[in-house]
């Protein structure tokens, strides 16, 4: 059995991974095409920088702007990214046993996938944490549906049922895992 804990947990080593990852993006990966259907690295770095803001606020209620233009990318990306991922961590540890672990295994996904995305699209070599993708692919398996993909999904990709975990994540986020 999992706790909102364990949620949090393995949130917190998902916005850990990333901010490792946005430490090695350099100013000459900006421009490079990501897996995000017209985005290049410049603005997932921006949509990332917002997203724990953005997560932030919806954990206390309230409705952020998902449509907001999000901050331009500068070079403290990584340090300005690590800020705001400790607010929220620290949010949901004060939250103890009254998380929202749904709501938080949907943050990890969110941080998986974009984390996979930035990889791929600077040509890292890194091991990836496989239990943020399990815990992310879990909660997108329950609630991602043909129906309400919307635009920042795409059908789902089919790939081997043993293929490495993030690679079945981010192929169910539509992604093409092969390209």
């Amino acid at each position: 059995m999992t706790t909102p804990n364990d949620a949090v947990i393995v949130l917190n080593r998902a916005l850990d991974q990333m901010g490792d990852v946005l430490a090695s993006i350099h100013e000459g990966h900006l421009t490079k095409p990501t897996p995000c259907n017209g985005w290049d690295v410049g603005r997932l770095i921006s949509h990332v920088l917002a997203a724990p803001g953005n997560f932030l606020q919806m954990s206390r209620g309230e409705q952020p702007d998902w449509t907001a233009t999000p901050p331009v990318v500068d070079d403290e990306w990584a340090g300005e990214f690590r800020s705001s991922a400790d607010d929220l961590i620290h949010f949901w540890h004060q939250q103890g046993d009254d998380a929202d672990a749904g709501q938080v295994d949907w943050q990890t996904a969110e941080m998986a996938v974009h984390t996979w995305d930035l990889v791929r699209a600077t040509g890292m070599r890194i091991g990836l944490d496989p239990e943020v993708a399990e815990r992310g692919l879990a909660f997108m398996s329950k609630g991602l549906t043909p129906e309400n993909r919307g635009e920042a999904f795409g059908p789902a990709v089919e790939v081997p049922e043993d293929a490495p975990i993030y690679e079945r994540l981010v192929a169910f986020a539509g992604r093409n895992p092969n390209l």
